[in-house]
């Protein structure tokens, strides 16, 4: 039985808002193929294999089984929409490798645009002077034994 039956369903129309699009978002895996600009619909869409922050460290609902310390955490298919992108420029991505792997570390507003922020240093900037996020969960979520970590920058 899964540990959340609740998927999250978010609009952010503004700096705030994407704060917890962010937090949602932080960790989520995806291969760059499945991300994609729609100019003619001012649109950039992405699917990502999103970590529900919302239930790690929380017990399963309804019995427990011997393994169940095997897979404590869950993973989530998760569509992402943004509307009013004019462009988008890359930093540090080879869009001709489709399979390769990005980790978003984060979502930002920064002056006109949207930031998408990767692991490694990879970025996707979306040109929007006027944008709307719409983040939802796709189906049902998986047991993932694999919980992101993120070690101090300090601890070297």
């Amino acid at each position: 039985m899964p540990m959340s039956a609740t998927p999250i369903r978010l609009r952010a129309q503004d700096a705030e808002d994407l704060k917890v699009v962010s937090a949602c978002l932080q960790d989520a895996i995806l291969p760059i193929g499945d991300m994609c600009f729609l100019p003619e619909e001012a649109r950039f869409v992405l699917v990502a294999n999103r970590f529900k922050w919302e239930t790690a460290g929380k017990r399963r609902p309804g019995p427990t089984a011997d393994d169940d310390h095997l897979n404590p955490f869950e993973r989530v298919n998760c569509g992402v929409r943004i509307e009013g992108v004019k462009a988008v420029k890359l930093r540090g991505l080879d869009v001709r490798d489709r399979a390769q792997i990005l980790e978003l570390l984060s979502v930002e507003a920064a002056d006109g645009a949207l930031v998408l922020n990767f692991a490694g240093g990879a970025c996707v900037r979306l040109e929007s002077p006027s944008w709307t996020c719409f983040v939802e969960d796709l189906g049902e979520p998986w047991p993932t034994g694999c919980k992101p970590c993120h070690p101090l920058e300090d601890e070297q």
